[in-house]
């Protein structure tokens, strides 16, 4: 680019979209909504820059950006269900998701592995295992502290761990009382044996493992659930309900909408029969617009703002 291309606002969008590009090669995971608007750039810059220069290549590189653009546009909507520009058909807007279609089906994976191999059928021993599972995945081993556990299980941490301990599920390289008293700057390096690299039944990366957590994390987190000061089964209940859906907010697989209640049941520690009262408490918290267990499916879609936690059936 020559230093003193005219005009000045050319110019400074060509560096900029330079160090874009860089910064996106340098992501650990594809956003390709955000790589198709950077081609979109790209392809107007070299236009206008065709047409101030009079360079026939120019332009020729412009559509090329205009064919990547398209191309990379079809690409995110084939893997999100979505288009890029983040509207549907009916230009209705639709929240941009946490996790792509992939890591969707990845996180299924494991809430399936924590719902066969728990130890314990247990609210809180689930929630334990599940958060456990995805901070050691790939290698078996991985950082906790206190504060960890008392986020995902408030007072009932310590009696958990112990529990995971005698069952042989994690290992701790001292006693439970030292994990529970470790902070952020010094971790306690726990392993969970039947995630060693020799064992692992996990094929994904740890970009993946780590979004998944964080994704996880979220879910369970949520401000509006807790605020109801719901049981561990309920924040249970709010991710498995999340990992199930359609690109629409909607429960479960086309054409067989809804979840089975016995799969949730297993996955939460629940009896079946309770899973109704749990899923009216998402409902009044706003994680699901609607709520009906009728024929033993639960039945009905995520509201907007648990929308960008759907996992993309």
């Amino acid at each position: 680019m020559p230093h003193d291309l005219q005009p000045d606002t050319l110019r400074l969008e060509l560096i900029e979209l330079g160090d874009a590009f860089r910064t996106y090669q340098q992501r650990t995971e594809p956003d390709l909504a955000l790589l198709a608007t950077l081609h979109e750039r790209k392809a107007r810059a070299f236009h206008l820059w065709a047409d101030v220069s009079g360079d026939g290549s120019l332009r020729h590189e412009a559509r090329r950006a205009e064919k990547a653009a398209q191309t990379t546009r079809e690409m995110h909507e084939n893997r999100t269900g979505r288009p890029a520009d983040g509207t549907t058909g009916c230009n209705t807007t639709v929240a941009g998701r946490l996790l792509t279609r992939q890591q969707g089906a990845h996180a299924r994976a494991v809430l399936d592995y924590v719902a066969a191999t728990s130890p314990l059928p247990e609210p809180e021993v689930h929630l334990a295992v599940l958060m456990l599972t995805l901070r050691t995945a790939r290698t078996g081993t991985g950082n906790i502290t206190g504060q960890d556990l008392t986020g995902w299980l408030q007072g009932d941490a310590e009696r958990v761990v112990e529990q995971l301990v005698a069952a042989g599920w994690l290992r701790l390289p001292g006693t439970v009382e030292d994990v529970m008293a470790s902070r952020p700057e010094n971790p306690t390096a726990v392993t969970v044996p039947t995630l060693l690299p020799e064992s692992c039944p996990f094929t994904f990366g740890k970009a993946t493992r780590s979004k998944i957590s964080g994704w996880a994390q979220k879910a369970v987190g949520d401000r509006k659930i807790r605020k109801k000061k719901p049981g561990t089964a309920t924040r249970l209940l709010a991710l498995y309900t999340a990992a199930h859906t359609r690109p629409d907010g909607s429960l479960g697989h086309a054409p067989d909408s809804g979840l089975l209640l016995e799969e949730i049941a297993a996955f939460c520690a629940l009896p079946t029969g309770q899973v109704a009262g749990h899923a009216d408490l998402l409902v009044a918290a706003d994680w699901l617009a609607e709520a009906d267990t009728a024929g033993g499916r639960l039945r009905g879609w995520l509201t907007e703002r648990a929308l960008p936690l759907s996992g993309l059936l």
